[in-house]
């Protein structure tokens, strides 16, 4: 047993300004401050948490008191200065926790050190950690010394909240953001960590470490013991899955799939599946939707860089997206999006949750073939408006669609054109439905079109209200009252047709929609005018008025 263990997140802290994982930028405009001797007496570090600002406020106080810079401009570890840093014994260098010394008096007595010069070095460096927690009066009372410090005091603020800081402290200092480490910069921390340890970890853990790190390396770091504490030697991808509490990504990957086939029953199947092993249903929706803007962002090339996955899930995700058209997964996002508001305020949060699987599914229709001419069928007689109907007929499906004969692209108002290269048009095409209908029926089907639109209040107040006329055996006739419900009605015409023609058997059904006579009335606001108006409609309100001498308030 090893009695001098310690945690990767110590052990591998960076020692110099070439080490740090993920601030290039930052980390050279400090090194060529230090080499041109540029320094200001004042810097603010702000970022996330883990992201290497008190690291980098340590190596910059290391470096410019060094003795002996390497050419690079990097301490060189050699001199009394720098061994004195690394035994923790220097006393050029000051760190100051503002989470537990944030009064006034705390200050005061920091304003009593730096007018002591250093001994050994050049500069006496101040780092305050998390200022963001000093209480204003301890604000006010580091303002002056922080704005005229003696030319060898240096101030370095670190915090996580730049938004808490006084703007009157932000204007003494420079402001340096540090950002977010990549998933990839983590990933590749993670395995020379790996390698150092003697430790095998596959890509896949490791990207799932990396992410759920969120950007940050020290949790990276703790995350990564805590696999070694368990795993041993050899990380594997579902032991990390299983110790971390996270959701297999090939979960999504298979519900996509499923929902592209049409695969209700599958998709529930897994959904239950993810449930019984702990997961919450609301942390399912957002990383399902997590899942499909990587495969949105996968199909075009000048996005990949936005995928921050392991080269080995790249490809699983570039597979999918060949599957799916963007207008798929548009529809899907925008479902999943309204699912995850509503989820919120559900009572059945699981049915609110299978309800969109369920929609997911439906946006994947069967495949069509291309008809090589047009049938006798649609030769009859019909009628023959002046306008245009609000939604075409579409192709006609096959009735049983098969896993075998769903499109690879679809489009949102149903149709499905022919894959480039594709044996549909040397299959059998069916005939489109044109099943006969009854008044009745119609009635029936058109009223229970309101069950697909739950939220849409205006639209089921009009299929309550309107119901069309039957003209011919494929052509419908609404009459509503007025342009705006007309505007409202035809925003959702396309997928009212879908669902109708699927309730009534008729592939061929065509909607016209008129409005009636539309006179707007005129409004009487003031006192006169509705004075006039009531005088219209009963003159003898003139001699009531007169006898009684009344006033129009």
């Amino acid at each position: 047993m090893d009695n001098n263990y310690i945690v990767s997140a110590r052990k591998y802290r960076p020692s110099t300004f070439k080490s740090v994982v993920g601030q290039a930028a930052l980390t050279d405009t400090l090194r060529n401050a230090i080499s041109t001797n540029r320094l200001a007496h004042a810097y603010l570090f702000c970022g996330p948490r883990g992201v290497g600002k008190t690291t980098c406020a340590r190596i910059f106080a290391k470096t410019i008191n060094c003795l002996n810079p390497t050419p690079e401009h990097d301490a060189c570890n050699q001199c009394e200065s720098c061994v004195a840093f690394n035994e923790q014994r220097s006393f050029n260098i000051h760190e100051l926790d503002a989470a537990s010394n944030n009064s006034v008096e705390d200050i005061r007595t920091l304003i009593q050190e730096v007018r002591i010069p250093p001994q050994i070095g050049k500069y006496s460096v101040y780092i305050i950690d998390e200022v963001h927690m000093l209480s204003q009066g301890a604000f006010n009372a580091l303002l002056k010394t922080l704005e005229e410090p003696p030319s060898y005091a240096v101030f370095i603020l670190a915090t996580t909240e730049k938004h808490k800081v006084l703007p009157t402290i932000l204007s003494r200092c420079q402001v340096y953001d540090f950002q977010r480490i990549t998933v990839n910069d983590t990933v590749n921390y993670l395995r020379y960590v790996a390698s150092q340890e003697g430790i095998t970890a596959e890509e896949q853990a490791l990207n799932v470490v990396a992410r759920k790190a969120d950007g940050g390396m020290r949790d990276a770091l703790s995350i990564f013991d805590q696999l070694v504490a368990f795993c041993g030697s050899d990380i594997t991808y579902q032991q990390a899955v299983g110790v971390l509490n996270v959701l297999d990504t090939d979960y999504y990957f298979r519900i996509v799939a499923a929902a592209l086939r049409g695969d209700v029953s599958a998709v529930l199947l897994l959904f239950d599946e993810v449930l019984r092993k702990g997961f919450d249903a609301g942390v399912f929706v957002t990383g399902l939707a997590s899942h499909l803007r990587d495969v949105l962002v996968s199909k075009d090339p000048q996005t990949l860089p936005l995928l921050e996955v392991a080269d080995s899930v790249r490809r699983q995700y570039s597979e999918q997206a060949a599957a799916c058209t963007p207008q798929w997964i548009f529809a899907a996002l925008d479902l999943l999006n309204t699912c995850d508001i509503d989820y919120r305020t559900a009572r059945n949060k699981r049915l609110t949750v299978e309800i969109c699987l369920v929609r997911l599914c439906r946006l994947v229709m069967p495949a069509v073939p291309q008809p090589q001419a047009q049938p006798q069928a649609q030769s009859q007689s019909q009628p023959q408006p002046s306008q245009q109907p609000v939604v075409s007929p579409q192709p006609a499906a096959p009735q049983q669609p098969s896993a075998r004969t769903m499109p690879k692209r679809i489009s949102l108002n149903g149709s499905v054109p022919a894959p480039a290269g594709s044996e549909a048009p040397q299959q059998q095409a069916q005939p489109p439905r044109q099943t006969p209908f009854t008044a009745d029926r119609l009635m029936g089907a058109w009223v229970g079109l309101k069950k697909y639109f739950p939220k849409e209040e205006r639209l089921n107040m009009m299929l309550a209200e309107y119901i069309p006329v039957i003209e011919s055996d494929t052509s419908l006739r609404l009459t509503l009252a007025n342009p705006w419900q007309k505007e409202e009605f035809v925003r959702f015409a396309g997928q009212l047709m879908d669902h109708l023609r699927q309730d009534l058997q008729n592939d061929l059904l065509r909607l016209y929609v008129d409005v009636g006579e539309y006179r707007h009335e005129e409004q009487a606001f003031t006192a006169d005018e509705k004075y006039r108006k009531m005088l219209k409609k009963n003159p003898q309100i003139a001699g009531l008025k007169s006898s009684l001498g009344l006033q129009l308030d």
